[in-house]
């Protein structure tokens, strides 16, 4: 019971960093900002988080298992063409989630982020998974010619670029309809 109620609280936690990082970047967002959010002292917070680099690491595990439907990512049979549509439009309705990712991978780029090793453990992942799913979808070779170790840095690049693009122009950039159109030219015209 104790536990549950723990695990309880670390999601509440959690929920309330997303929403703080979403308004005010990771640099800006403070841990007591959070615990006020979720009535704890700072004290309180850091028995479930010691640092703020801890509780920013477990925001984006906590994401990506959002992604996922709660567990890891591990092959192209999770991961089909036609399902990472469907992560863009599951994106699309959850702006804040976006947001957050998109601000703390911005910020991670710059030396001692505590986000950096996380995203290029992440990527090198990503990359290695949608070369699965390529190599599932097309074999050897796209219809481009691309192998698809070759092409999979694109499609996250599309994905991730397309975000945004989304983020800072909603009205403007339709992003299911952009990557569905991606999808379109990797797949070439006979689809």
């Amino acid at each position: 019971m104790a536990r549950a109620k723990s695990e309880e609280r670390r999601g509440e936690i959690l929920r309330a960093a997303v929403e703080v990082i979403a308004e005010r970047g990771y640099r800006g967002a403070s841990l007591g900002a959070v615990a006020e959010r979720v009535g704890l002292t700072q004290q309180g917070l850091l028995h479930y988080f010691p640092t703020k680099e801890a509780l920013l690491v477990a925001v984006l595990e906590e994401r990506d298992r959002w992604d996922t439907g709660g567990g890891p990512r591990t092959s192209a049979e999770q991961w089909r063409l036609d399902l990472l549509a469907s992560l863009v439009d599951y994106n699309a309705m959850r702006p804040g989630i976006v947001q957050t990712f998109s601000a703390l991978l911005g910020e991670s780029v710059t030396d001692g982020h505590p986000a950096r090793e996380f995203f290029t453990e992440r990527y090198a992942q990503v990359r290695a998974e949608m070369g699965a799913v390529l190599r599932a979808e097309f074999g050897d070779r796209l219809p481009s010619g691309l192998t698809p170790e070759a092409a999979a840095p694109l499609l996250v690049a599309v994905m991730d670029g397309l975000q945004y693009q989304w983020l800072l122009a909603p009205e403007s950039v339709d992003m299911p309809g952009a990557f569905r159109a991606f999808l379109t030219l990797l797949r070439g015209p006979e689809h």
